[in-house]
């Protein structure tokens, strides 16, 4: 069969800033299992054509038209143009399987475009897709994620495709792995909250380490693990059994119940040059995973900014995730502390997210059952800075105000400056000065936002939840984001969404079925 493996994972690039952010960023996080896909189908023989859309030309130029098969893998933000895409193979005749978190989030709605839709996966189960076991319009899915990924020496062609330039590296390339599967917390808003921790095999993690310190020394490893080392002497044993002379520099992201004091020097000497312990909110209800206790808001901040400066003597670049607008979240003062934080740690760069409404989530039950999501938003605007959902405790205009302020702050040249100060590490330098570049776009949207909700009626309504019908502003964004393929999936279907989870086919109830007929066909 010829296959095509399609990863999405941004929109066309409209100006020269995003092409520049896109080869940077984008293309440096590409899913392991895409790659993974593509290794076991080429492993049973088919012709496969592999390829990561980071935003450089025509996607469909990316693959060819004339095949069998084709897997695509979406997040929430790029759905639409992965709709676009099934259309578009579809009336080619081919068949298309529709993957990645959109598809898990949101398996009812993908099921309107594609002819399979795929939650979790594993090789079983793209056999079975290959062998057409699964009839049209099915939702399937794996018993549980698969526990044994390809070696990145049996991946390489795809890492040459998705990371390097003409196969070889460059000063951003970044080569993906994983030690282990799902996370032993449950964030009611992350997609991994009811994915029970599970280590990989440490054979062929040290298999990885001592093909790419062979054959690729310096080229930094970025763990894809949603939560590194929760075994931690295990995992960094493996790391320290690589020479300290061929150890690949390589980033993580953990929690700070995991990053006690005594282990951040083996994190340091098997060169962790990256480390992203989240915060996530002022508040004390995500405290469980800093190791900080029931503590009010301002102690929080000073054990924070502490911890982040114990960091950085071990770590030369450090991030964080923070999130504004959840549902405990009320007032000032998630984004005053946020501001503190950005001028007492400079040298940490955080994430500042609004909560999504992602399928699947207990976040998203608890929306949808309180009529809080905005149900006609396309999901191209999943994605901050837009806003979709109703906040408990926010009105949009003061949400909105504080949102400003936060990124008036976080994109000012001031603190680029001390930054640039704290840190001399050549990857944090260029890493801040392209985020904070971002975040001076940000920042001028969420301004334009703002102006819309004070000054437009029908906007400020639709924030509110008082109307259903889309602002102009952001059916004339949709159509310049999706250009041609908006004509595939026009605004008016983009506007409805179905929210339902339907009927999902595990695999192993097929292949037990399979297994009882060969055994009634030897009786």
């Amino acid at each position: 069969m010829k296959i095509g493996i399609l990863e999405l994972q941004s929109y066309p690039a409209r100006d020269a800033w995003e092409r520049i952010e896109y080869f940077f960023s984008n293309k440096q996080f590409v899913s392991v299992t895409t790659q993974s896909i593509s290794v076991w189908c080429r492993g049973m023989g088919h012709q496969v054509h592999y390829a990561t859309y980071s935003g450089f030309g025509d996607p469909i130029s990316k693959i060819p038209s004339d095949l069998d098969l084709v897997f695509i893998a979406a997040h929430t933000i790029t759905a639409p143009l992965a709709y676009a895409l099934c259309v578009y193979y579809r009336r080619q005749g081919v068949r298309t399987v529709l993957g990645g978190p959109h598809a898990k989030s949101y398996p009812q709605d993908s099921m309107r475009y594609a002819d399979l839709v795929v939650l979790e996966c594993d090789r079983d189960l793209v056999a079975d897709i290959l062998q057409d076991q699964f009839p049209p319009g099915s939702i399937i899915s794996s018993p549980e994620p698969y526990r044994q990924v390809p070696l990145i020496e049996e991946r390489l062609l795809e890492i040459k495709n998705s990371s390097f330039v003409a196969g070889r590296p460059h000063p951003g390339s970044f080569i993906p792995l994983i030690s282990s599967m799902g996370c032993p917390y449950t964030c009611n808003f992350c997609s991994d909250w009811d994915n029970p921790y599970h280590p990989l095999s440490n054979e062929r993690l040290l298999a990885d380490l001592e093909f790419v310190s062979r054959n690729y020394p310096g080229v930094p490893l970025v763990f894809h693990d949603p939560n590194f080392a929760v075994r931690f002497d295990e995992v960094i044993s493996i790391l320290e059994s690589i020479p300290p002379d061929r150890r690949s520099p390589y980033g993580v992201q953990s929690t700070f119940t995991i990053l006690k004091q005594d282990r951040l020097e083996r994190l340091r000497d098997t060169r962790c040059i990256f480390l992203l312990p989240s915060i996530e909110s002022w508040t004390s209800e995500y405290s469980n995973k800093l190791g900080v206790g029931k503590i009010e808001a301002d102690e929080k901040l000073i054990r924070m900014v502490d911890k982040f400066r114990t960091l950085k003597e071990y770590i030369p670049y450090l991030g964080t995730n923070l999130i504004f607008g959840l549902d405990h979240d009320s007032g000032p003062t998630s984004f005053e502390l946020t501001k503190q934080f950005l001028l007492q740690a400079p040298f940490v760069y955080p994430t500042l997210h609004i909560p999504l409404p992602f399928g699947g989530t207990p976040l998203f039950a608890s929306l949808l059952s309180e009529d809080r999501i905005l149900k006609t938003m396309p999901f191209t605007f999943y994605h901050i800075p837009y806003m979709t959902i109703r906040f408990n405790h926010y009105d949009p205009i003061e949400f909105m105000e504080n949102m400003v302020s936060l990124f008036g702050v976080a994109s000012s040249s001031a603190l680029l400056r001390q930054r640039f100060n704290h840190d001399k590490h050549l990857l944090a330098r260029g890493t801040n000065t392209m985020r904070t570049i971002t975040a001076k776009r940000r920042y001028k949207i969420f301004q334009l936002v703002l102006a819309m909700l004070k000054e437009d009626a029908q906007f400020l309504a639709f924030h509110r939840g008082e109307t259903e019908e889309l602002p102009d502003y952001y059916a004339r964004e949709y159509q310049r984001i999706m250009g041609k393929y908006a004509e595939l999936v026009p605004l008016s279907e983009s506007t409805r969404h179905d929210f339902d989870r339907g009927e999902v086919i595990l695999n192993r109830e097929i292949l037990l079925d399979v297994s009882l007929e060969e055994e009634i066909a030897t009786q």
